[in-house]
């Protein structure tokens, strides 16, 4: 399985990422993290979501990428009215 995640860092800004792991990959961003949270530590795990291949979950982890902050929020608590008028 793969899945595309959602941190939380210190200074409130959201990270988008995929991983095969999510909970190795959480502790690395904490540990030494990616170019982003090596700046931008991270806090909080706020959302994962699983994809059965890599392709399905680079395809997904692009498109929230592309998203404001207030609909990827929407998106972590499932509000899906308001995540479909953004």
């Amino acid at each position: 399985m793969w899945y595309v995640y959602i941190i939380e860092c210190e200074d409130s800004k959201l990270y988008t990422g995929l991983t095969d792991d999510v909970d190795r990959r959480f502790k690395e961003h904490q540990r030494q993290g990616s170019h982003f949270t090596s700046y931008n530590h991270a806090t909080k795990l706020l959302l994962k979501e699983p994809f059965k291949d890599k392709h399905d979950a680079a395809k997904r982890e692009k498109q929230i990428k592309g998203w404001t902050r207030r609909k990827k929020l929407a998106l972590i608590k499932g509000d899906l009215k308001l995540l479909k008028e953004l």
